[in-house]
């Protein structure tokens, strides 16, 4: 009887661990009675998705000034198969969540990292790509360890993720002279080529895209500063259309539209849906 009981409260524990974890990556919440947020955007026939406009490869303006992108991508199709048309609305990414929760925007969907705290704060679906935090210095600057910045002039996107992982990286953090914030990654990042900041702290993607598309004297450091994934981010309340963009999402794994987008952006098969 002793070795049933220590199983069935094993179990139970097992279970609970693994219903958390569910609901913190976006599979757990049901949708709450009279939950109307897929059925309104379906009646507008709108889907308004916000974003940082100056984020490569997954939303930024092309050279005819077309918000484009791998996010977009998905978005356009998701939309498509959700029978709404796309509106992309670039926001002040500082304030991205007042955004969202005043009805402005339906979703935060541009490189959104899942953090702990974004977790309490908004609906999130599962992870869609893994990410890191590295940084990107001059090739003429020495620097190719985050010992060698010990004494220098960070910068990084205010109220981007990057923020978040340099706070979780707290001795790292303590071994800098000063740390400043900027609007925009590309605006940090011209600030580094005048050597205003020793380095910027970003996505890699994002890094790896400004660098491959431009003449910049750019390196990415070799050593990260976090690792994280990118999830979509909706009101609490909005556990419909949440799961509604999660099914599209796991449509497009299985009929192999997620593949095309990948290779088409990244030349590699990069999203973790459904892995």
């Amino acid at each position: 009887m002793k070795t049933l009981r220590k199983f069935l409260i094993c179990f139970i524990v097992m279970t609970f661990c693994t219903v958390s974890f569910a609901v913190a990556l976006g599979s757990g919440e049901a949708p709450a009675e009279g939950d109307q947020s897929l059925v309104k955007i379906q009646e507008r026939g709108t889907f308004i998705l916000g974003l940082d406009d100056s984020f490569p490869p997954y939303g930024y303006r092309d050279e005819n000034q077309n918000i484009v992108g791998y996010d977009i991508d998905l978005a356009t199709e998701v939309c498509s198969r959700l029978g709404v048309k796309l509106v992309c609305q670039p926001i002040d990414w500082n304030s991205k969540e007042q955004e969202l929760n005043t009805g402005k925007i339906d979703c935060i969907w541009n490189g959104f990292t899942i953090t702990p705290e974004r977790i309490e704060a908004l609906c999130f679906t599962f992870p869609y790509v893994d990410n890191s935090q590295v940084i990107v210095v001059r090739k003429d600057s020495g620097i190719k360890t985050l010992a060698d910045m010990r004494g220098k002039i960070l910068g990084l996107q205010a109220g981007s993720s990057a923020a978040d992982a340099l706070d979780g990286a707290a001795e790292f953090k303590a071994t800098l002279k000063d740390v400043v914030e900027f609007k925009e990654n590309l605006t940090a990042l011209m600030d580094l080529e005048i050597k205003g900041v020793s380095g910027v702290l970003m996505d890699i993607g994002v890094a790896q895209q400004v660098i491959a598309k431009g003449d910049k004297p750019f390196v990415i450091m070799e050593e990260s500063v976090a690792s994280e994934k990118y999830g979509i981010g909706f009101r609490k309340r909005d556990v419909a259309l949440r799961d509604a963009v999660q099914d599209a999402l796991l449509a497009m794994v299985k009929d192999g539209t997620m593949k095309t987008l990948d290779m088409k952006w990244f030349g590699e098969d990069k999203s973790v849906v459904g892995k």
